[in-house]
């Protein structure tokens, strides 16, 4: 019988130049949470896949991601990052719960809806199936919490749909084996954090994007400090003066995605950032707002660009990392063999 512990997993997909959505809305969430908890942080390479991808190019964003979430100040010392195509539990898992899952479930998926579009005849089986492997990376380890976007909440929910169908369908079995109470724990999200959704640059209503045509859309981690000053400066505003409460905030989404980015990236409540700009016009703000953001985020530039100088060092980070991610993850695959009847 193996013991339920408290552990967090999440991922990134290498997929494009990440952004400073994904830097406040995730990285430094996966921070955070190493002070509390034991976690495991993934760079899921497989799920990349599910679209084409140059395989040069994921190779770089591969360690790109790595390169990240070290220079952002992820310890993979002391937590487990790896790429997820190093463990083959991530698959075998992925296909049991493919066989848990209903079609019913995953036709409500809206994030295949929108990447499918309107080729849905095209798309491949992966994209598909995307929410059963992502419950099979989560469940792997046994995680009982995740850091997710709210664009990721539905999968979740679906992860935990999974686990529930799993220990309802094999219960007498896991009885047997000493889990009562089921094998799968229900994951929590945690959406917690200073900006859990950064919006684009060009459209306060969608969110930013690693895959947004336009590179005026985005902050890319890796942007020089003149260029982040230019993104922000031609960054989409209204006419009016900045508000001084959160309410003045409605219906003005690209206000109020610029002042929580400022807030985010100075550590303070929305309202404090209000108090302080509220009458404002919008130049001055933004100024201040290119400054703020390119003291915070040049640090992790230029380590990121230091570690990927040396593509040597951060593959055996990742293959280190693979080998104590395998640790955990063997152990209940060999159980869920059991539980399901395969031959051990």
């Amino acid at each position: 019988m193996i013991e339920l512990k408290e552990r967090v997993f999440s991922g990134v997909q290498p997929t494009g130049d990440l952004t400073l959505g994904n830097y406040l809305g995730a990285i430094t969430r996966f921070v955070e949470m190493q002070k509390s908890h034991e976690c495991i942080y993934c760079v899921v390479d497989m799920h990349a896949i599910t679209q084409w991808q140059d395989p040069a190019e994921l190779s770089r964003a591969i360690r790109l991601v790595t390169a990240a979430f070290i220079a952002s100040g992820i310890d993979p010392a002391a937590h487990i990052v790896f790429n997820q195509s190093q463990v083959a539990e991530h698959a075998e898992l992925a296909w049991v719960f493919n066989c848990v899952a209903r079609l019913g479930w995953l036709n409500r998926m809206t994030q295949f809806k929108e990447k499918a579009g309107k080729n849905r005849e095209n798309a491949s089986v992966g994209l598909y199936a995307y929410p059963s492997l992502m419950a099979a990376d989560i469940l792997v380890y046994r995680a009982t919490h995740v850091p997710v976007g709210e664009d990721q909440k539905q999968h979740l929910e679906l992860t935990r749909d999974i686990a529930q169908k799993f220990n309802n369908d094999f219960a007498p079995r896991l009885k047997e084996l000493g889990y009562p109470d089921g094998f799968f724990p229900l994951a929590e999200p945690l959406i917690t954090g200073p900006a859990t959704r950064v919006m684009s640059l060009r459209d306060g209503t969608k969110k930013m994007s690693k895959s947004d045509p336009s590179d005026l859309s985005r902050i890319n981690l890796t942007d020089d400090s003149d260029t982040i000053a230019k993104k922000i400066r031609k960054a989409k505003t209204d006419p009016e003066p900045l508000p001084s409460e959160i309410e003045g905030l409605k219906e003005r989404p690209e206000a109020d995605n610029l002042v929580g980015i400022f807030a985010a990236l100075k550590g303070e409540p929305v309202a404090d950032t209000l108090k302080t700009y509220g009458g404002a016009q919008f130049s001055g703000f933004k100024q201040d707002l290119a400054d703020l953001t390119v003291e915070a985020l040049q640090p992790v530039s230029s380590e990121m660009a230091r570690l990927m100088a040396d593509p040597g060092h951060i593959d055996e980070i990742l293959r280190d990392g693979a080998a104590r991610a395998r640790v955990l993850a063997a152990p209940i695959m060999d159980e869920v063999k059991k539980i399901v009847g395969f031959v051990r």
